[in-house]
């Protein structure tokens, strides 16, 4: 078992502990130098790269992203298949947040899947997609605000070396209307087809992330 892996279970040990205990013993549990972010790690791992695909890998994620998306958990405009986060969310304050948030942006991006195969027509069809766009099926290229979105502009998350499952699961969530807290991307996800989100999710898969370097 990897020490990441040991310090987040005791980390699920800890909270189990926690809400074992009456109210009037909570208080006996020693919290002493356990961070904000310590909780997260529980499904996110210490690294931010999670072992399970339906939790997404934060390391090096953008921190602003990291905040909009606990927020929108906490107030109601996103939902997760188990509710863990809106109760996660409505716990945490801003400061610890904000926190939370730097420590994932800081940490060293996630490897890309080498496993995966890279010389496929679903890889290529996929690398269009997130460079170029589509023109004929008015899809724009992905690019544009995610990885390589411009100052001023509307900076999505790094999708790049995140699990291909999730990334399957949140296209199809926004192409569903189950997943609706972005103004862009339920338009968009309604014109990709499932080869087109498998080859997306395919692609950035394999592909290197970026430091965060703007704070973003």
């Amino acid at each position: 078992m990897r020490i990441i892996d040991a310090v987040s279970c005791v980390c699920v040990a800890l909270r189990l502990a926690v809400s074992a205990v009456s109210p009037a013993r909570a208080d006996m549990i020693v919290t002493e130098g356990v961070q904000p972010w310590h909780l997260c790690a529980t499904c996110h791992n210490l690294d931010g790269i999670s072992a399970m695909p339906r939790f997404p890998k934060l390391a090096g994620q953008r921190p602003l992203y990291i905040i909009k998306q606990v927020r929108d958990f906490g107030e109601g405009r996103r939902t997760n298949d188990g509710g863990q986060m809106q109760a996660i969310a409505s716990e945490i304050g801003d400061e610890d947040l904000a926190k939370t948030a730097r420590y994932f942006a800081g940490l060293p991006p996630p490897p890309p899947i080498a496993s995966l195969a890279t010389d496929g027509a679903k890889w290529r069809r996929g690398a269009a997609l997130y460079s170029e766009g589509d023109a004929a099926a008015n899809i724009p290229r992905c690019a544009s605000c995610h990885e390589d979105a411009a100052p001023g502009l509307p900076q999505g998350p790094f999708l790049s070396a995140q699990h291909a499952e999730y990334l399957i699961k949140q296209l199809r969530d926004w192409r569903a209307g189950a997943r609706a807290n972005s103004e862009q991307m339920p338009a968009i996800a309604a014109k990709l087809s499932d080869q087109d989100i498998e080859a997306l999710a395919l692609f950035l898969a394999t592909k290197s992330r970026a430091a965060v370097t703007d704070g973003q």
